[in-house]
């Protein structure tokens, strides 16, 4: 991808709610066991925020401590995109919240939309405002309060969420950086839109009792066509940047995959030969965060020494929409 500058991974940070909730806590109110979980999904637990903590509270906690990873402050920003579907509000967008509440300067800041591959499309676009020379430094952030969009009668949805946020710095490299992001391919399919949707709340189904009392207001979703479609998408998003790239699967150092199902990412690997040891799991312990999964999971595996400085990172992503992308850095 061609560009004046090239940009960096200057810091990440990540933030769990204190809050936890086992598949034991979920066996209390809907038909199913722990191990019946586990062995579909890979989860054992998720975390829960708190009653008072919403999404901007989650992205704050994950942005102080990728900042100070950074080396920078707040007024070093240029830029906030908070990727969420679960934002404070419909209006204003979380990202102003966060920016007022970081202290930055008056700079740009957006939420954006992309359901699990959010994170993956805001890094796209940060790369984008840094290889045209425009900003220097960008915070984004996927940050999600899911529980709170789910219902815990729905068996097919409710073993599957959690709450997270986690954070990035992105900056300019220097011209001699070898770490440096090395290309993004993003896509989205809207046929298939229906297989993951939340129906109400929007213009088309606005809030009414009839909504409440239908739970319309929750994630209803297709498990079945949406387990076929996230291989398939996985796959394709992987072999692009692979390609673009002229990288062979065995010089990634890690593949971190939104962390959706065990299944599905085990599907995923196998197909490329990468071998589970380099593949980067965390839902055992968050469950699917949405927008804040790769995040979350590559800054935990930095916390445990996992990925390190000049290794080469796969991210590959797939959401509802359905939208799907993929990133290959150096780190």
């Amino acid at each position: 991808m061609s560009g004046i500058y090239r940009s960096r991974v200057a810091g990440t940070g990540s933030y769990l709610p204190e809050g936890v909730i086992t598949n034991f806590d979920i066996e209390k109110m809907v038909e199913t066991n722990n191990q019946w979980i586990i062995e579909r999904t890979g989860i054992e637990r998720r975390h829960k925020a708190a009653p008072h903590e919403a999404c901007s509270d989650l992205c704050y906690e994950a942005s102080i401590k990728a900042l100070k990873d950074a080396g920078l402050t707040a007024q070093d920003l240029d830029l906030i995109i908070v990727s969420t579907v679960s934002g404070d509000q419909v209006m204003p967008s979380t990202a102003c919240v966060l920016q007022h509440r970081l202290g930055a300067r008056h700079i740009m800041a957006f939420d954006l939309s992309a359901a699990c591959s959010g994170f993956v499309y805001g890094l796209s676009v940060a790369d984008q405002f840094i290889r045209t020379g425009m900003y220097k430094n960008i915070l984004v952030v996927g940050g999600e309060v899911l529980h709170r969009l789910v219902n815990y009668k729905d068996r097919e949805t409710c073993i599957l969420f959690g709450d997270a946020a986690g954070a990035w710095i992105v900056s300019r490299a220097e011209a001699n950086d070898p770490n440096t992001i090395m290309s993004s391919h993003l896509h989205a399919d809207g046929g298939l839109g229906d297989l993951f949707v939340l129906p109400g709340g929007g213009s088309r189904m606005p809030f009414s009792q009839e909504v409440l009392d239908s739970g319309n207001h929750y994630v209803k979703m297709k498990g079945r066509e949406i387990f076929k479609n996230a291989v398939r998408t996985l796959t394709q998003c992987c072999h692009e940047a692979l390609a673009a790239n002229n990288v062979k699967s065995h010089e990634v150092d890690w593949l971190v995959p939104h962390q959706a199902n065990v299944r599905i990412l085990e599907s995923v690997a196998e197909y490329f030969e990468f071998p589970k040891e380099k593949v980067i799991f965390s839902l055992q312990e968050t469950g699917n965060t949405s927008a804040a999964s790769i995040p979350v999971a590559f800054d935990l595996a930095v916390q445990e020494k996992k990925i390190q400085r000049g290794q080469l990172i796969l991210l590959a992503a797939f959401g509802a929409g359905l939208t799907s992308g993929s990133v290959l850095l150096r780190f």
